[in-house]
């Protein structure tokens, strides 16, 4: 999904949104700025403080003799470094992010002035020959109807007992030169016509496409320099703070965890409209009678096409958690997409509390391999987990329902219902023992991939990561467990439930 193919004709909130993410943008390097001159501040008090409290003269340091005097001499001196590193912390912020984002903020203007500049005059380019095109369309209406009158004025003449001959003969070559011209002025349209359907065309789906994307990658290259820029904010103090607070923890999580495409398919999904393009103008054939359209029922763009132009100003409503802000065709797809991805997260969380269970199974059946109550906290937050997202799929469920009259929705809760039955009450294995020796050489007998990360801390079993292609050694053979060889000859016992077979 993208903007040039999903909002076309979007201009005016594409336009809002790009300005909003460079106002943010200037807002952090505004911030950024004010929170190093705290930090300088700072570090001017404490080494003013430092300086008022420092012991002077012999009969200070006579004191300094003592054990408690000579520490608090030492806790000045830590204070003092202390407020340097604060003023390091200052200056760094300054260089690495004021400073580059500053400019990196002026290019991303200029590019947005440019692409806006861009759309403006290819608008432009199609008003303006939509503009020639009903000049044609006009000159065409009234040469017609000037030949058309020059014909009957030269009938009536022929047919006049009291006109001459000369008379009549005149007549008919004003006709027929009438006619002669409205013919050049009806292929005059014609070929304007041609022109601006061909330009229109381009238009909407190449030249507005191409701009808008443009805009998208320029959106979502700020979006991630702002991401770097937010765990700068965090990084910068880390590297001169031994100790990390939760803070600059939770600075960081909130840096890293931000995505570019999404954006465009949100954004996109949120003001996605649904239209279509606009279809060709038809050819308006005066030759066949037809009256020239009046200024009501001609082709107008602020009257009849002016809905149509990406650049139309539009009211946004408020959001709301069942997506009633949405016409119902958009609320119906936010809908299905959230109970699908609801549906995802749960079919996940069940196979992981079937896969503790089947541990939990294999602990209680071989208390040597572990304890079967250190994993109780797990399941128990996966059976909360479970709980919560059956709680939130009904929901959803429910105004899906109520969106497509309880007709379609009924199908999709059945279906989620019936999954989710099966993979609760799927038949749970306890493995009885393990092999702890490998020394017959074997070949493999499939290949698998591991679905999730593993950590094998009991003996007999092995670590695998997610996403590692493993051979498999010995089928599950009923208790939840199987062998595999990983790439690096390391083999081992893993849950079955954590790998999928490969071709």
């Amino acid at each position: 999904m993208d903007w040039g193919t999903d909002l076309w004709d979007q201009y005016d909130h594409i336009d809002k949104h790009t300005q909003s993410g460079l106002d943010l943008l200037e807002r952090y390097i505004k911030f950024v700025k004010e929170r190093t001159e705290v930090e300088q501040n700072y570090a001017k008090q404490l080494r003013s403080l430092t300086k008022k409290y420092a012991k002077r003269g012999s009969k200070e340091e006579q004191d300094c003799k003592f054990s408690n005097h000579a520490s608090f001499q030492e806790i000045l001196n830590e204070l003092n470094d202390y407020a340097g590193q604060r003023e390091l912390i200052a200056e760094n912020m300054i260089t690495g992010i004021c400073v580059e984002l500053t400019k990196y903020l002026q290019d991303l203007k200029q590019e947005r002035k440019t692409h806006l500049s861009d759309a403006k005059k290819a608008q432009q380019n199609l008003e303006s020959t939509f503009k020639h095109l009903e000049s044609t369309k006009k000159r065409f209406a009234k040469e017609w109807a000037e030949a058309d009158k020059a014909t009957q004025q030269a009938e009536k003449t022929e047919n006049d007992l009291n006109a001459t001959k000369l008379d009549v003969e005149k007549a008919k070559q004003h006709a027929h030169a009438r006619t002669h011209t409205a013919e050049e002025c009806r292929n005059d349209y014609a070929a304007q016509l041609q022109k601006y359907n061909k330009e229109q065309n381009f238009f909407y789906y190449t030249e507005i496409p191409q701009i808008f994307n443009k805009m998208q990658d320029m959106d979502e290259r700020r979006i991630r320099r702002l991401a770097e820029g937010y765990c700068q904010f965090s990084d910068i103090e880390k590297k001169v703070l031994p100790i990390i607070s939760k803070c600059l923890e939770g600075i960081t999580t909130a840096g890293k965890k931000i995505d570019e495409k999404q954006d465009s398919i949100l954004f996109i999904e949120q003001h996605k409209s649904g239209f279509e393009r606009p279809a060709d103008v038809e050819f308006e054939d005066y030759t066949q009678g037809i009256k020239p359209a009046t200024s009501d029922s001609s082709l107008h763009p602020p009257k009849v096409r002016a809905k149509l132009w990406p650049f139309s100003k539009k009211n946004k409503p408020a959001a709301a958690e069942d997506f009633s802000h949405l016409p119902p065709e958009q609320r119906k797809k936010k809908l299905q997409a959230k109970i699908d991805d609801i549906s995802k997260d749960l079919q996940k969380a069940q196979d992981q509390s079937e896969a503790l269970e089947k541990m939990k199974g294999v602990y209680e059946q071989n208390p040597q391999m572990g304890d079967p109550s250190s994993l109780e906290p797990q399941i128990t937050e996966t059976a909360q987990n479970i709980g919560r997202l059956r709680g939130e799929l009904a929901k959803y469920e429910t105004w899906l329902s109520e969106a497509v009259g309880g007709e379609e929705s009924s199908n999709a809760i059945n279906n989620n219902t019936q999954h989710g039955v099966v993979a609760a009450e799927q038949p749970q294995h306890v493995y009885s023992e393990f092999d702890d020796e490998f020394d017959d050489v074997e070949s493999p007998i499939g290949q698998c991939m591991a679905l999730y990360t593993f950590e094998g801390t009991s003996e007999g079993t092995i670590s695998i990561t997610e996403g590692e292609l493993l051979s498999i050694m010995e089928e599950d053979k009923g208790d939840g467990w199987m062998r595999v060889l990983r790439a690096s000859g390391e083999e081992g016992y893993i849950p079955s439930a954590y790998v999928k077979h490969t071709p």
